[in-house]
């Protein structure tokens, strides 16, 4: 009978918690394998496995593709047998060497062996359970059931064949993980048949794009020679974002989001600053392997380099190994996590990032609320310090105060706000005053109600209500052609006609063309606008959606229509975008899914949009 012990937090894992502010609680890591990580170990499809090669650089990979591949086969004792890349596998080389020229020699461990870090999980279930242990013996030999390749049609250096790795480790460590941020993958086994692309310090255009398409990776670090770590980190598609990518080592930064508190892989790279990732390709095989040396951002110098972000981790690559079709098993994307937060891009990505940097710079105090639709409503805020604004600029609020809740490690009522700084833009639907020397004293948003801060902002019916304002920005601006024939269709989607509003007074409405797309239920924003700047509806065609049409939504479409807007029930099609004069420039401001349409339509034409994804 084992008896598994508490283990003490090493000086890494302590000034982590320090520096994060966390109350250190008692290190819940079993000094053994718990039950419940032997069984999930033999039905787990995956296992990440992290060692360091012999100039101590931490390297990750990625085995698998079936349930039962590993096991436990004694008390603390697990063995591992399956397909895998015997070439440019860099785990595999560093604890048994390669298949060429290996022979199927058993390596057996002298002393306390090898440090063996791994994470075994099931991301169609959502679990993972991280293993740390030392190596007992290992063996690389060819796959039984395999041909070998014809050496005169292979290149040794550059091509690999499949491989089989036998490997046997006392577990000395065992942890439970939650299942925040595992983005679902069915996976299935299939064979490798490796080719190196790429290795080194900088990497290649096809590697950084699959840098740029995942929404996972694994990660391992140690604590010298004494501990390792294997975990795995996800997100949205791209949340890892390349900074630099020279001859002296690419550069990756990704954003250490709300987790268990623990801190055993910052810990780690408190102490070692080294991380080795693999970045796998679930639907080709391929895999990207890279080693480095890491620094951690916290408050505002994480925050200067990413977007919305107080920690993240800075890795400069000294090497890595692009191998095409390097994994034994493929995965078949499923439900993405429902805590991933919206996708962080490097400040300098992003002129809407940047502007975000400074502190509250006044206070917006709620003067009216306008119900126009069921979902739509319009605000105006005044303004305490005078801020001026142009016409095609966003104003940015900060709602933490009345909506950041603080630290829980689960929040599945409302996943993503764990990672939610609360920080919102929204067009300003007003034109500013007409001359710049004027004060700006006051400013309209017209919004729909479609997440916490805006449920919050629709709740505030009485004047009076404070937020902190961050500033204006962006510089979204519609110009007038000076060839007088030529005109200026632009395309709005529901709300999407803000920054028109905010331009209404500069533009010659006689010669804008606007295709405005939205709800039925939302008819009376465009009898609103047309209320507003009657001139805009003789160039106005309307597209609604939706099934049914009420009473009142029928009078104002009549009223609407009575302005001069022509009003069609249904969608928008390729064929309407049809001016009748030159156009130039092509305006939109739409979501996302409509504007990658409209980029198809409008192909060979210059399309003008302000980009929100932030």
């Amino acid at each position: 009978m084992a008896i598994a012990f508490a283990l003490p937090w090493h000086d890494g894992e302590h000034r982590a918690h320090a520096l994060l502010h966390v109350y250190e609680r008692d290190n819940p890591t079993l000094s053994s394998l718990a039950p419940r990580a032997g069984y999930r170990l033999q039905n787990d499809p995956l296992l990440a496995i992290g060692t360091l090669d012999t100039q101590k650089r931490p390297w990750t990979t990625l085995w698998g593709g079936e349930a039962g591949f590993a096991r436990p086969i004694a008390q603390d004792i697990i063995g591992v047998k399956t397909l895998v890349d015997g070439a440019f596998d860099p785990v595999v080389e560093a604890l048994v060497g390669k298949t060429e020229g290996n022979g199927g020699q058993i390596v057996k461990e002298q002393g306390k062996g090898r440090m063996v870090s791994g994470l075994s999980i099931h991301l169609d279930q959502r679990h993972r359970w991280k293993l740390y242990g030392r190596m007992i013996a290992g063996a690389l030999g060819k796959a039984k059931g395999f041909e070998e390749k014809d050496s005169q049609s292979r290149s040794p250096s550059l091509e690999g064949s499949n491989s089989e790795v036998q490997l046997v480790v006392r577990i000395e460590q065992s942890l439970g993980n939650c299942p925040k941020y595992l983005n679902k993958k069915t996976i299935v086994p299939s064979s490798p048949s490796p080719k190196l692309l790429s290795s080194g310090p900088s990497l290649t255009q096809e590697a950084i794009d699959l840098i740029l398409n995942a929404d996972m990776f694994f990660v391992s670090s140690s604590n010298a020679d004494e501990d390792m770590d294997t975990n795995h980190r996800g997100g949205p598609p791209g949340f890892v974002r390349v900074l630099n990518n020279d001859s002296s080592g690419a550069v990756l930064v990704w954003p250490e989001y709300s987790g268990n508190q623990l801190y055993q892989s910052l810990g780690n790279l408190l102490t070692t600053p080294k991380a080795g990732l693999i970045f796998p390709d679930f639907k080709t095989g391929d895999a990207l392997y890279v080693t480095g040396n890491t620094e951690i951002l916290t408050g505002k110098d994480a925050s200067f380099l990413m977007s919305r972000s107080n920690l993240v981790v800075k890795l400069t690559l000294t090497d890595s190994r692009f191998v095409k079709q390097s994994l034994a098993f493929r995965g078949e994307l499923g439900e993405r996590s429902p805590y991933n937060p919206n996708l962080r891009p490097l400040v300098s990505e992003s002129s809407i990032a940047t502007s975000l940097q400074s502190d509250a710079a006044s206070t917006a105090t709620l003067i009216t609320q306008t119900r126009l639709t069921p979902t739509i409503s319009r605000f105006r805020f005044s303004m305490t310090n005078h801020m001026p604004y142009k016409g095609g600029q966003w104003v940015a609020m900060d709602f933490s105060e009345e909506l950041d809740m603080g630290y829980s490690h689960m929040r599945d009522d409302d996943p993503r706000s764990l990672n939610d700084d609360f920080v919102r833009t929204f067009t300003v639907s007003n034109p500013p005053p007409p001359s710049q020397s004027e004060r700006h004293d006051e400013f309209d948003i017209t919004i729909r109600k479609v997440g916490p801060v805006t449920d919050f902002l629709f709740k505030q019916q009485r004047p009076g209500f404070e937020v902190p304002l961050k500033g204006f920005g962006g510089d979204f601006r519609i110009e007038m052609p000076q060839n007088t024939d030529e005109v200026v269709p632009f395309v709005a989607g529901g709300v999407g006609i803000t920054p028109l509003l905010a331009q209404m007074t500069e533009v010659d409405l006689q010669r804008m063309r606007l295709f405005w797309t939205l709800q039925k239920a939302d008819v009376n924003l465009v009898a609103d606008t047309l209320e507003q700047y009657p001139g805009l509806a003789p160039s106005t065609i309307v597209y609604l959606t939706g099934d049914g049409i009420d009473p009142k939504e029928e009078d104002d479409a009549r009223k609407a229509e009575g302005f001069g807007a022509k009003l069609l029930h249904r969608r928008m099609r390729r064929e309407d975008l049809y001016v009748e004069a030159p156009s130039p420039v092509w305006y939109t401001c739409t979501g996302p899914g409509l504007r990658n349409m409209l980029l198809e339509w409008l192909k060979g034409k210059k399309v003008i949009y302000e980009d929100f994804n932030f």
